[in-house]
């Protein structure tokens, strides 16, 4: 188990490496000088030059990558051209929408989805079932804020249930946290119970066709701890694996979600990055992302061991 994590932990470097990379290279690439949207539409040519100098963007590129590694290897993310701040403290700031989103998105979605692919199976084949697939097909098919905008329009403009945007820090109240959560939580989790539950569909029908399904209704035992005692829990990897190959889906999904609502967290803080070029922000939460997506699917491999014992590393 040691040796397994050591390995993962080391195989990470060149994986963050390259993602590191790539980032880099595509913003430099990426037409627009951050230089000039500094010093605005007043600015000089001798202005844009300066700034350009103050913030190394005249170096070589090696040597601009080289530093901004260095920086980071000692736990520097470097300094946001714009908001001038470390990058380092403007995720911290922002991270909590963000980790309060996505956390309430998976609960909801693993508490609807894998009940519903667990039925679907069950009566594989009938009405709850085509009704799932056509769901499956239509959760893939319309885009996250179409979504958000939709459910915007009916429970906050006409049904006035729900804030339309905003976030409110659990610190100031959970009812007031748990009600601005709802609508982004709903948005992002159409997706992805759409997909678990066709995993989950898919598993569990599997599962369903085995040798001890039909011992263990021969013995008696009644069908729902048949459903979740020995076919839900012989088909938990592959939705485990779906589970934290979905994350990716939601990090996307985030970004989009977090737009539309107007809830300051990473998502806004990485398009606002983005639209204003600012470098190192930029880099910063692409990393920060990457190490969690890295650090997620460690935990899905080492969940292994607790539903097959017979897996060892």
């Amino acid at each position: 188990m040691s040796l397994f994590l050591v390995r993962r932990i080391f195989a990470t470097v060149p994986v963050l490496v390259i993602v590191a990379l790539i980032v880099f290279l595509m913003l430099r690439v990426a037409p627009g000088d951050p230089a000039a949207t500094i010093v605005g539409n007043n600015g000089t040519g001798e202005d844009i030059v300066r700034v350009r100098a103050e913030l190394g963007l005249n170096d070589a590129l090696p040597l601009q990558f080289t530093r901004w590694v260095g920086q980071i290897a000692h736990g520097n993310f470097g300094e946001s051209f714009f908001m001038k701040m470390t990058v380092r403290e403007l995720i911290a700031q922002r991270i909590e929408p963000t980790v309060s989103l996505a956390a309430m998105t998976l609960v909801m979605t693993i508490l609807i989805a894998v009940p519903l692919g667990v039925i679907a199976a069950w009566r594989h084949g009938g009405w709850l079932d085509r009704m799932l697939m056509g769901f499956s097909v239509i959760g893939f098919s319309i885009p996250a804020f179409v979504i958000g905008y939709l459910l915007i329009w009916v429970f906050s403009l006409h049904l006035h249930w729900f804030p339309a945007q905003g976030y409110t820090r659990i610190s100031e109240g959970l009812g007031n946290w748990l009600e601005h959560l709802i609508l982004p939580s709903i948005t992002l989790s159409i997706i992805y119970v759409a997909l678990i539950a066709r995993v989950t569909r898919a598993a569990v029908a599997e599962a369903m066709t085995e040798d001890y399904i039909r011992t263990a209704r021969a013995k008696g035992i009644p069908e729902v701890r048949v459903l979740m005692r020995h076919a839900l829990a012989n088909a938990a990897i592959p939705i485990v694996t779906v589970i934290g190959i979905g994350i990716a889906l939601l990090i996307g999904g985030v970004v989009v979600t977090e737009t539309v609502f107007a809830i300051p967290g990473l998502g806004q803080l990485t398009v606002d990055a983005v639209l204003s070029r600012d470098f190192p922000l930029i880099q910063g939460i692409t990393l920060f992302f990457s190490v969690t997506y890295v650090l997620i699917n460690l935990l899905v491999d080492l969940s292994y061991l607790l539903f097959d014992p017979r897996i060892r590393y």
